[in-house]
């Protein structure tokens, strides 16, 4: 077996990003053979990323670019905050991006196919944990504008007839803070309406009321249930004595409509006792 030195784990790092004892037992795997141990890690990666796919990846991070009058967003997903906040997390996120900007493909499986599946499979084996992209979306309108929170978790994209960026920017900001669930109140899925009108019956002020008097409560429940939230009934988080139909109005301006996308909502996580797993691994 080849005597491994500091100098040839070093270069195996920095070409590969992966920890010392790792990169270490790649090499004595391959008598010091640095791009053989290389293309071992590269397919162990592939084996890492398969053993991982079921597991939940639930946090992560938002992209948003607005390029040439078109809005693009897409959301890249860790098993944790911690690995969401690492550089090489970052990076593949703007890679993701980048793609998404060039092609404009909304199809996950073609937007990941060849070199960027080979990136995330890459950053599985680097990072140990599942990485997942989902939501791509592009948006084109006469005028489109861009909010993403600091914690780039949340964000939305806002698209107008008229007015400029700067409004919409203003408006998917407001979007993101008060998260309406339609543009107007006429959008609102008749489902929900009927779900809310369920919810208001069953509410202890209903009991005993005489069918006329509960619908004219009913009546008045759900206007105000659309108005708070459909988006231009709502009052500008920026000046609450104006609405946001106001705001777009007096710059000549409708809202078409807006996307706004939250990290990990609709993804089903386990919850896990740490302790019982840290327990039973001990034991075992």
């Amino acid at each position: 077996m080849a005597n491994i030195s500091a100098a040839q784990v070093k270069e195996l790092r920095e070409r590969t990003g992966l920890g010392m004892m790792e990169c270490k037992k790649a090499l004595a795997e391959t008598d010091g053979d640095i791009d053989l141990a290389i293309e071992n890690l590269r397919k162990n990666s592939g084996l890492k990323a398969a053993k991982k796919a079921d597991r939940a990846a639930a946090e992560g991070k938002l992209r948003i670019e607005v390029k040439d009058g078109v809005a693009f967003v897409v959301e890249v997903n860790s098993e944790t905050d911690f690995a969401a906040g690492d550089a090489n997390f970052s990076a593949f996120a703007d890679t993701v991006l980048a793609k998404l900007v060039a092609t404009k493909e909304t199809d996950v499986a073609k937007l990941m196919e060849g070199e960027l599946e080979e990136a995330r499979m890459a950053l599985v084996q680097k990072i140990g944990e599942n990485i997942t992209v989902r939501r791509p979306s592009v948006l084109e309108a006469p005028v489109l504008g861009a909010y993403l929170h600091s914690n780039g978790k949340v964000g939305c994209i806002v698209a107008l007839t008229a007015g400029n960026e700067e409004l919409a920017k203003d408006i998917a900001m407001h979007v993101t803070a008060a998260n309406p669930r339609v543009v107007r109140a006429e959008d609102m899925p008749a489902e929900v309406v009927e779900k809310e009108k369920e919810i208001i019956k069953a509410q202890p002020d209903m009991a005993g009321k005489p069918d006329e008097i509960v619908e004219k409560m009913m009546v008045g429940r759900i206007n105000k249930f659309l108005k708070e939230n459909s988006l231009l009934d709502q009052p500008f988080v920026k000046n609450p004595e104006q609405t946001i139909a106001q705001l777009a109005k007096a710059a000549g301006a409708e809202v078409v409509s807006f996307l706004r996308l939250e990290v990990g909502e609709g993804i089903e996580v386990e919850k896990v006792d740490f302790a019982a797993e840290v327990a039973a691994q001990l034991k075992g």
